[in-house]
This record gives structure tokens, sequence and C-alpha cells, in this order.
């Protein structure tokens, strides 16, 4: 059975670089992290999941708020990580409007 909880979603970031990200009982259990390239623009360059929480939609999640955010702050996205690019081919034109 698996364990469900508060799935808040929270940001770090410094103007540089950063990550939207999800902790449990005190430890990070699920990251996306990303790069600014430029004053408009954002790079993803990793999304890790913990193995308790495979399967529960958690990477679709960060990507999502990362979406949000973009849409927010007026930026578009380059998705460098393989699982991030795998998620906008999905999306389709759902996310094309924040695809640089």
């Amino acid at each position: 059975m698996k364990t469900h909880f508060n799935m808040e979603i929270l940001q770090e970031d410094n103007g540089k670089k950063g990550k939207f990200y999800i902790e449990q009982d005190g430890h990070q259990v699920a990251e996306m992290t990303y790069t600014y390239a430029g004053p408009k623009k954002m790079i993803i360059d990793h999304t890790g999941v913990d193995d308790s929480l495979k399967g529960q939609g958690v990477g679709y999640k960060l990507v999502e708020a990362a979406v949000n955010f973009l849409r927010a702050n007026d930026l578009k996205v380059i998705p460098l990580c393989p699982f991030a690019s795998a998620v906008f081919r999905k999306k389709g034109e759902a996310y094309a409007d924040v695809l640089f």
C-alpha cells in the first residue's frame, strides 16, 4: 500500500537557477531543476523522483508547476531533461505556449 501525503510543491530560485521540489518528513523526495538562459528563458535540466513515489504522477506535477510558473512570469522553456521533454511532447498543444 502506498502512503499518500500532502504533495505541496515548493520552489527555490536564486535568479540564476532553481528547482521545484517535494519534501516528505523533512527529506526531499522529488525535484525538477532548472537554469535560466537569459532574462525570459529557462532550461529544465533534471527531474528526479524517489522510488517510493514512482507511478503516482509526481513528475507530471513538477512539470505542471513549472508551466504555471512560466506562464505567470512570461517565460519560455527548453526541456532538456528527457522526462520533461517527454511530458511536453505528450501534452502537445496544452503546453505549446511556453515552449521556446
